[in-house]
């Protein structure tokens, strides 16, 4: 895993700062799945989901020391694409790129619709599809203006979750001690006795698969690293501070909620304005919602370059159409931002005119995506990380306890597929997404097959040079 910067005839910009990219890696972790999707896990589990939580947490942690030791070592836009191509050869990284590409531009539609909708509950003042197109106009824009606007529009996105998430941690906790004057604090009744896994193990497994896709999109820092002044740097100092810091503010905000908001109840619908509600703070469920729409649009934003980029790379490897590695004199992908943008305008055009037709269908297809891009990541270190070893290649960044934590790692990942298989919800939707992956994997070795080799004459070396891996 030498070191090195993706350059072609015009290379992305290397704007991001170490602010930045930290800010996206914390950021990034922090959405809607958890102001609005988090008592989903609480309604399966009950306060037990705080051990759904650490486990999920913990292979997050994983992946994310698996993907800085890569990109440290080679930072690449295509990231985990590249990673697994390195290791397994053109067919599986192209499979992983475009699986990936697919699902970002599939959730671009789909936080477009659920920010203009949340939004229209507060200010009924503008049709959805109106909102949901201004949103991404105004998202691809800042896109399309050079990688440091984005990285300062996501440093302040993030900012405004974290300072969300901070201020809610400390009103939660002023509620359970009882500081609060007038509230009385609900103790800790809900963790006492057969409250705290009323559905037993096979409630936390449930809550487990839940609660993994909370942690999705914390994958795009990997991406993001290619274009830092200094990648090593600026990876190893994400990976250090990020990390324990979203499972800091995961795990104190689960717990705050399961201590205020029982199993059953209607607020676990909102479970950030119930237990604002409790705590007596007037106008807490519009806070929230806006900060859900804040989120909600941030994953946009993010989604919208970690799809552009993604294809820049697919095409710059000849996996996907040449005109998409095109750059701008701003050093932005622009015909890669256009597709990728396009796909969900064209996709929240369909889903207005056949509602809950279209887009549910695209969502349960590429549903468990996520899973299988962490998986690969794994994958990949494993393999990368052996051959580093054996060759005697210095690391920028080297992932403590190798190759045991990775292994544990995929072992936490085998038990969530497993969980998911059981499940006659989700199974549905793993089936879907290994049957995309099967497509795009024939389509990308067919691919393969096409691609023309050069064939180099041992006397012309000096005239065209050999192709290289």
């Amino acid at each position: 895993m030498e070191q090195q910067t993706k350059t072609s005839g015009r290379p992305l910009g290397a704007a991001l700062k170490p602010r930045q990219l930290t800010m996206m890696g914390l950021g990034s972790a922090i959405g809607a799945g958890l102001f609005i999707g988090s008592g989903a896990g609480i309604q399966a589990a009950g306060p037990a989901v705080l051990i759904s939580y650490l486990v999920a947490g913990t292979l997050i942690i994983l992946v994310m020391w698996a993907l800085g030791e890569m990109a440290a070592a080679n930072p690449d836009s295509g990231a985990f694409s590249v990673y697994t191509a390195k290791a397994y050869g053109p067919v599986a990284g192209a499979t992983v790129g475009w699986l990936w590409w697919l699902q970002l531009v599939v959730v671009i539609a789909a936080e477009a619709l659920g920010a203009a909708g949340l939004l229209a509950t507060i200010f009924p003042v503008l049709p959805v599809w109106l909102m949901a197109f201004v949103f991404i106009v105004l998202l691809t824009a800042v896109n399309l203006t050079s990688v440091k606007n984005f990285g300062e529009f996501e440093f302040w996105f993030a900012l405004l979750k974290v300072a969300a998430i901070v201020g809610f941690l400390l009103v939660g906790a002023a509620l359970l001690f009882g500081w609060l004057p007038g509230v009385q604090s609900p103790g800790l009744s809900n963790f006492t006795g057969a409250g705290f896994a009323p559905s037993g193990f096979a409630g936390i497994a449930t809550a487990l698969f839940v609660v993994a896709f909370a942690f999705g999109g914390t994958e795009i820092v990997s991406v993001a690293a290619a274009e830092t002044a200094e990648p090593a740097h600026s990876v190893k100092k994400a990976v250090r501070t990020v990390l324990w810091r979203i499972l800091v503010f995961y795990i104190a905000s689960i717990f705050i909620i399961a201590a205020v908001v029982p199993v059953g109840s209607a607020g676990l619908k909102s479970p950030f304005a119930a237990v604002l509600d409790a705590a007596g703070m007037p106008g807490a469920a519009t806070a929230i919602t806006l900060v859900a729409v804040a989120a909600l649009l941030s994953a946009l934003n993010a989604n919208l370059y970690g799809a552009s980029r993604m294809a820049f790379s697919l095409a710059e490897r000849g996996d996907a159409p040449r005109l998409l590695a095109s750059v701008s004199k701003a050093r932005v992908p622009v015909i890669a931002v256009l597709a990728s943008v396009a796909f969900g305008v064209v996709t929240v055009g369909l889903e207005l005119a056949f509602p809950d037709q279209v887009l549910p269908v695209l969502l349960n297809i590429v549903g468990s995506t996520c899973l299988l891009v962490w998986t690969s990541a794994l994958l990949a270190q494993l393999a990368l990380r052996l051959r580093a070893d054996r060759e005697g290649t210095e690391l920028p960044l080297r992932m403590p306890g190798f190759p045991g934590l990775t292994v544990f790692g995929l072992v936490i990942l085998a038990a969530i597929f497993t969980v998911g298989f059981i499940g006659e919800d989700s199974r549905p939707q793993l089936l879907s997404t290994f049957a995309l992956v099967a497509l795009l994997a024939v389509a990308n070795w067919l691919h393969q097959r096409r691609k023309a080799p050069v064939f180099v004459d041992a006397s012309e070396d000096d005239k065209q040079p050999a192709l290289v891996d």
